[in-house]
């Protein structure tokens, strides 16, 4: 079936005389400007556009949890012109939260590359009196329900990384979600909730400016870029992990050779030494892993988020 698929692309591409792309491209970013898959495909469109000889648009479609910019390029031809910008909410975690989805990931997707992955820091407004995350746990447990946390919404990795940590740890912590992290780390700034969850793009200048706080790393080994945070798992939840994985994916049905053409100029553009020195700069770890490869971190991912948000209990409010 993608044999012909492909045919049918290079016998339409002949008979138009036209190459892919034959307009702009858009890189649908499920959430608001300033989280880190917008920041991740700002960096990567300039270097598309060069390659391509075609404008590479961020299209920003914030919204339930991302679902809203997915079905968007779910149901955009497969011509390579609409792509999805997606992190593990998409792909991995919404299909456990939601009953009913517009959209199937494994189905109704077709994987292109991986940008790159990256931790998730643990922050708090700097009137919340705990030093530590053990103080922060102390304090949770003695006012349950009072304490609240910011997400980039219902079905984020920052969304199910919390809720894991509340299971584990047996806390009441109420969730406060946001269209994106553009919107949420204001919130934290404001003190209108009390911590979240963010890259290190999205807080980084506020940490040194003092006007938020750090207390641990989502991931199982601790950030080079903060070797003194320590992690979540060190501070006694064994084996938890979150780490962002953040990808491009086209609608199912795009032809092999130009998603293969996608893949290709993509792992060109996050391997560069311009995107990929910027990446690192911002904690991020570039990768360019092509459709078979992301695939199969999708179908991982899937499982991983179906068992926890089983585990979690967590629900779409």
């Amino acid at each position: 079936m993608r044999g012909l698929l492909a045919l049918a692309w290079l016998f339409a591409v002949s008979a138009s005389g036209q190459e892919w792309p034959a307009k702009p491209v858009r890189l649908i970013v499920p959430y608001a400007a300033g989280g880190l898959p917008d920041t991740m495909a700002r960096l990567v469109a300039p270097r598309l556009t060069e390659a391509l000889g075609q404008q590479v648009l961020v299209d920003n479609r914030p919204g339930a949890g991302g679902m809203g910019g997915t079905e968007l390029v779910v149901r955009a031809p497969a011509d390579g012109h609409t792509l999805l910008v997606a992190d593990v909410g998409q792909v991995a975690i919404n299909p456990h939260l939601y009953g009913a989805l517009p959209y199937d990931p494994l189905r109704d997707l077709a994987p292109v590359s991986l940008l790159g992955t990256t931790s998730l820091f643990l922050v708090t407004h700097p009137s919340v009196p705990a030093a530590s995350f053990a103080e922060l746990v102390a304090l949770a447990r003695a006012s349950p329900g009072r304490l609240n946390y910011g997400s980039s919404g219902i079905g984020s990795i920052h969304h199910l990384a919390t809720e894991a940590l509340k299971s584990a740890l047996g806390l009441n912590i109420v969730h406060v979600p946001y269209k994106g992290m553009g919107q949420a780390v204001p919130a934290l700034l404001g003190a209108q909730v009390t911590l979240l969850y963010s890259a290190l793009p999205a807080v980084e200048s506020h940490l040194k400016a003092g006007r938020l706080k750090v207390l641990a790393v989502s991931t199982p080994r601790r950030s080079p870029h903060a070797p003194e945070v320590p992690t979540v798992a060190e501070l006694g939840v064994a084996g938890y992990d979150f780490s962002p994985e953040i990808g491009v994916l086209a609608p199912a049905g795009t032809p092999a050779p130009l998603v293969a053409r996608l893949a290709a100029e993509l792992a060109r553009a996050v391997r560069s030494a311009e995107v990929a020195g910027r990446y690192r700069q911002l904690a991020i770890e570039p990768s360019g892993a092509g459709p078979e490869a992301y695939g199969a971190m999708i179908r991982a991912a899937y499982d991983r988020y179906g068992r926890i948000v089983k585990l979690t209990g967590a629900r779409a409010e």
